[in-house]
């Protein structure tokens, strides 16, 4: 579970790089906003699964509050998922 954890938390991190670097940037100096929709739809899917796979692992591998309160709150910080997965994966 660990293992897929770590995927998720990348494509997570990929997919919140791609959504504020490149389809926000779209949407408002060029006027595309396509990008966002599908981007975004993307980000949130992977978003609820990074942190509903969070919860598992919190009783699975019996984290600690805090522990868990770092993971989750990376999750909003670009390149915080990647941060997570060296440091505490």
């Amino acid at each position: 579970m660990i293992k897929f954890f770590k995927i998720i938390a990348s494509l997570e991190g990929i997919s919140l790089l791609a959504l504020l670097f490149f389809a926000m940037p779209m949407k408002y100096a060029f006027d595309q906003p396509v990008y966002v929709k599908y981007i975004g739809m993307a980000h949130g899917i992977l978003f609820l699964l990074y942190i509903a796979l969070a919860v598992l692992l919190k009783f699975e591998q019996k984290w600690e509050a805090k522990k868990f309160a770092i993971i989750c709150l990376a999750s909003v910080i670009p390149f915080g998922t990647f941060y997570i997965e060296k440091k505490y994966l």
